[in-house]
């Protein structure tokens, strides 16, 4: 009932956009009960929610907009082995494929129309997926423990990928499915993406609190910037020099200068919680909305972040970076995708 009240409360009082905000479908993956909820934009009106595996973590979306991946997790006692395809012209899911047992997919990208790769922290590999024949094509061995987050390149020539339990980042030649290089990141490295047109990759390492900045092809440390407060995910603004951090402990975000690469603001949330709110990190004595999922649109007008500790999504004026909206979707909030189709309610 309270956390009820505090969704529908949050909702009504902070449901205004700014005027010149492109309409479009945001997806949120809702890990705690194994369903992607749609929304359109600019309003956040929800269009529908569907059913996907146990414990999905994160979504990418097709080159062309209307399909999307989720990467079904599991659970901590029951690892997850599959993908949920979302046909959403259609709002439904068609298709589940199939991965190896004790896969744990996690960090995805569709890299071509017809192929996407997978983490499978399980099987220490990164997989190869053909989308439309539901099989996996190939498996690239990364041999470090927990490969968790991944980020790829638009022509879908390589990717990389951070390793928690290694504290490092490895990258992979596409083309050949190979493991190009890798070197040392940090303690618990888990967020990444690409900056600077894809020139740099940058890594937030959670245990160590900072963020390791690479040169690509082939990988070199080019700095470390300290930011605490358990950084957990990473979104790139190229055109205005930017890269944000969700910190899930402080329950905050940073804005750092990419040129400079020094925090140049500091984003306290305000974002209520349910009294019977529960999450993973919540368990461990961490307080607060705990923010973790992190998306930019790819109009890059807003900005959006999932509190997974209280359910709900704050969405942001790229920009400005001011409030636009606080809203549901469903419980624990993770990842996230937004297409610029404006998909029509569901009859």
């Amino acid at each position: 009932m309270r956390r009820t009240f505090a969704r529908s409360l949050a909702l009504l009082l902070s449901l205004w956009l700014a005027p010149a905000v492109e309409a479009g479908t945001l997806l949120v993956a809702n890990k705690a009960e194994g369903s992607v909820t749609l929304l359109r934009t600019p309003g956040f009106e929800p269009i529908v929610t569907l059913p996907v595996g146990e414990g999905p973590h994160e979504i990418a979306l097709s080159p062309e907009g209307l399909r999307a991946l989720v990467a079904n997790y599991g659970t901590r006692d029951k690892p997850g082995h599959t993908l949920t395809l979302l046909d959403l012209a259609k709002l439904r899911p068609v298709a589940t494929i199939e991965l190896p047992l004790g896969s744990r997919p996690h960090g995805i990208a569709w890299v071509r129309a017809d192929t996407a790769v997978v983490t499978a922290e399980g099987k220490r590999s990164v997989l190869v997926v053909d989308v439309p024949g539901q099989t996996v094509r190939n498996s690239i061995a990364v041999d470090h423990d927990v490969a968790h987050m991944l980020a790829a390149t638009r022509d879908g020539s390589g990717a990389w990928v951070a390793s928690i339990g290694s504290g490092t980042v490895s990258e992979l030649d596409l083309n050949e499915e190979v493991l190009a290089d890798d070197a040392a990141s940090g303690a618990g490295s888990e967020g990444i993406a690409l900056v600077k047109e894809g020139s740099e990759v940058w890594v937030s390492n959670r245990d160590a609190g900072t963020i390791s900045v690479f040169a690509v092809r082939p990988l070199r440390k080019l700095a470390e910037i300290e930011v605490g407060g358990f950084p957990i995910r990473v979104a790139a603004d190229d055109g205005r020099g930017r890269v944000f951090v969700t910190l899930a402990t402080d329950d905050a975000m940073v804005v750092i200068d990419s040129e400079r690469r020094e925090v140049v603001q500091r984003i306290e949330f305000d974002i209520p919680v349910p009294e019977d709110a529960d999450s993973i990190l919540a368990g461990q004595g961490v307080s607060g909305s705990i923010p973790v999922g992190l998306l930019l649109s790819r109009d890059y007008e807003l900005l959006f972040v999932a509190h997974t500790h209280a359910d709900l999504i704050s969405a942001r004026d790229a920009g400005t970076l001011e409030q636009l909206a606080v809203f549901p979707a469903g419980r624990e909030p993770d990842g996230m995708a937004w297409t610029w189709m404006d998909l029509p309610l569901r009859q």
